[in-house]
């Protein structure tokens, strides 16, 4: 068959005009290099232009770290195309995220408005055990899988929870501040208890409090937990005692918070359920700073209701200027750093591309899928390959 180009000569001239190469062939080298210049004529003479494969786009609303090192390496394909930003409101985000394949978030928000005018999206996925940024309600109506790392900094959560709970108890940053004003007084500490003597009262009893319990039992606390979607039996089996909210109000030296803010926990710990704590209780929270109703928790510190109180999470972060907790010497601050160790955040950040991988290159189900709903309106394969997870270690 002879193929037509666009001076008029047909592929059988074309090729006649390059049997000359057979006599210079000498051996396996120069077989190559003719059969390269022979391709690279055609194309020339057939005007072929190489082809354009469109790639999926993965975008990363926002983040906070120095670099994009995990992400980068875990989303290295040639079927990905990875663009990030620092967005901050809906419009940013739906300016950037609107043709967007996947896309991994930390803070920005994915509401309803942003959901509903993606025309693309495949998958989300947060960085983090909470998804609160996301509206999940949104994403499931229109199919999509939202990922997430619920296995993330259980250690450093739960150290760093403990780590509150000693310092509320022994009062060593207040104690500090005393000495270094020149009070050399332990006077100034008054009351300190004995641990193994306390209640410590877990609102929620996830990976993480389930951690933190098995380190205040080692310190000799008693235990008790409340979190109406864990069995008694899962309970009694980690050696603690289920009550309800309002008991363990009522029971609990400390109480430490560990619940997801949802629209129920928003506010749980408010008026009512500190007029029903012991005086003096300390409070510590991990989790997320709404779910204690902010003013009610100052109006307490300052009736002398709690004693002291550990908050990794606030209301509104980063904290303002003139927030009342900057002036009561009984809190104890840190900056939303729980989770924190560089091996937890290595593997938060590689988990969480690990979701994208998981739907837009092997077409599965992120391993970690939050809204299990809406499986039944995938077309994707049950998760079932692992290999790029195990390659990473985890």
């Amino acid at each position: 068959m002879n193929f037509p180009v666009h001076n008029g000569q047909n592929l059988d001239n074309t090729l006649k005009r390059k049997k000359s190469y057979k006599n210079e062939w000498n051996g396996p080298t120069e077989v190559v290099k003719t059969i390269c210049q022979l391709s690279d004529m055609l194309l020339e003479r057939f005007n072929f232009e190489p082809m354009e494969v469109s790639k999926m786009k993965v975008v990363i609303t926002d983040f906070e770290f120095g670099d994009l090192k995990y992400e980068e390496k875990v989303l290295n394909h040639s079927d990905v195309e990875l663009v990030y930003g620092q967005c901050k409101t809906e419009e940013e985000v739906i300016e950037f995220c609107r043709d967007a394949d996947g896309i991994i978030n930390q803070y920005a928000p994915i509401s309803r408005r942003v959901i509903e005018s993606l025309e693309n999206c495949k998958i989300i996925a947060r960085y983090g055990v909470g998804v609160d940024t996301i509206d999940i309600e949104a994403a499931t109506e229109k199919g999509i899988p939202v990922g997430y790392v619920p296995d993330y900094g259980i250690d450093e959560v739960s150290d760093h929870a403990l780590a509150l709970i000693m310092n509320v108890l022994r009062k060593v940053t207040i104690t500090n501040k005393s000495v270094k004003n020149g009070v050399w007084d332990y006077a100034v500490t008054k009351p300190i208890r004995r641990l193994r003597t306390l209640t410590i009262g877990l609102v929620g009893f996830g990976n993480i409090p389930r951690r933190l319990s098995q380190k205040v039992q080692a310190l000799g606390m008693n235990v008790i937990v409340s979190d109406p979607f864990i069995s008694e039996e899962v309970v009694k089996d980690n050696k603690a005692t289920l009550v309800s909210l309002n008991e363990l109000c009522e029971q609990a030296d400390v109480i430490s918070v560990h619940a997801p803010l949802t629209n129920s926990t928003k506010g749980m710990l408010g008026k009512d359920q500190f007029n029903l704590m012991k005086d003096g209780v300390y409070i510590v929270n991990t989790a997320r700073g709404p779910v204690i109703d902010e003013s009610a928790l100052i109006d307490a510190i300052q009736t002398g209701k709690v004693s002291g109180a550990g908050l990794d999470v606030l209301d509104k972060e980063p904290i303002s200027s003139g927030h009342p907790f900057l002036t009561l010497d009984q809190v104890t601050l840190t900056p939303h750093m729980a989770g924190y160790s560089e091996e937890a955040y290595a593997e938060l950040r590689s988990k969480t591309a690990l979701a994208l991988m998981d739907v837009l290159v092997y077409s599965q189900t992120p391993k970690y899928l939050f809204n299990k709903n809406v499986s039944e309106q995938l077309s994707l394969k049950p998760f079932t390959e692992d290999s790029h997870y195990k390659n990473l270690g985890y």
